[in-house]
């Protein structure tokens, strides 16, 4: 089992620094069907992976690949909106929350793929209303960082991208800043409701920096066009298999 999650470290540190998503998307799905892990642990411990796996993927980005105004932004609102989304996600049955968590990756990750938001110039305009907005994405983001116990890339990336206008490997690099902070959140939020499985955590998040720090700077050297279909391409795969499993689940329970 180690070996197995310390694999899959690897694989989400690979597309963490490539993509700036990935992490939750694919470890909530994989610890719960494939490792056997109730929910609301894997929801805890994702949160975790959430955390390291952008660490090193945002090293090789420090250097104008992050728009600090917009994280900061972000990540103010985000914070609350944490709390509040794993205060509702107590409530919710799980198979709610695993279809709500397929259909967000569906919608963002066609959205991407369709290539509509191709984003703004390098140091976009701000439009007059940015400040709200930036704010909205926030609440989205960390209300999703707690209900789903994702750090909030596959959908912090298109939205930065389509209301806020940033070119999309800028908002993978911003995204990636907002992402450990609401995991950070999201975990504060989760100690009250659930422990995480440490050493699983703890396998996964080792090689997944060390991976993500390699990928990041692969990342820095692909054109933008192959960066979103990479990212869109995860995202929709990931959709339809956790759609299937909690459809699967729903249909056994009946």
């Amino acid at each position: 089992m180690i070996y197995a999650v310390a694999a899959l470290g690897a694989l989400v540190g690979a597309v963490t620094g490539l993509v700036g998503a990935g992490g939750g998307i694919i470890a909530v799905p994989s610890l719960v069907y494939i490792a056997g892990v109730p929910l609301p642990t894997a929801v805890s411990t994702s949160l975790i992976m959430g955390a390291l796996a952008p660490l090193g993927a945002i090293i090789p980005r420090l250097r104008g690949g992050v728009d600090w105004r917009t994280a900061g932004a972000v990540v103010l609102s985000g914070i609350p909106a944490a709390f509040a989304g794993t205060f509702a996600g107590s409530l919710l049955p799980d198979e709610i929350v695993l279809v709500s968590f397929a259909a967000l990756m569906l919608v963002a990750g066609a959205q991407m793929l369709r290539g509509r938001h191709a984003g703004g110039k390098e140091h976009p305009v701000r439009p007059r209303l940015w400040t709200l907005r930036a704010l909205g994405v926030g609440v989205a983001v960390g209300f999703l960082t707690g209900l789903l116990g994702v750090g909030g890339g596959f959908i912090t990336v298109p939205a930065l991208v389509a209301l806020l206008g940033l070119p999309l490997r800028l908002a993978i690099g911003t995204s990636l800043v907002v992402t450990v902070v609401n995991a950070l959140a999201g975990i504060a939020a989760h100690a009250s409701v659930t422990q995480p499985d440490w050493a699983i955590a703890l396998a996964f998040g080792i090689p997944s920096v060390i991976v993500a720090f390699a990928s990041g700077l692969v990342a820095r050297r692909l054109p933008e066009r192959v960066l979103r279909v990479c990212f869109a391409t995860l995202v929709l795969l990931a959709g339809v298999g956790t759609a299937m499993q909690a459809v699967l689940g729903i249909m056994t329970a009946a």
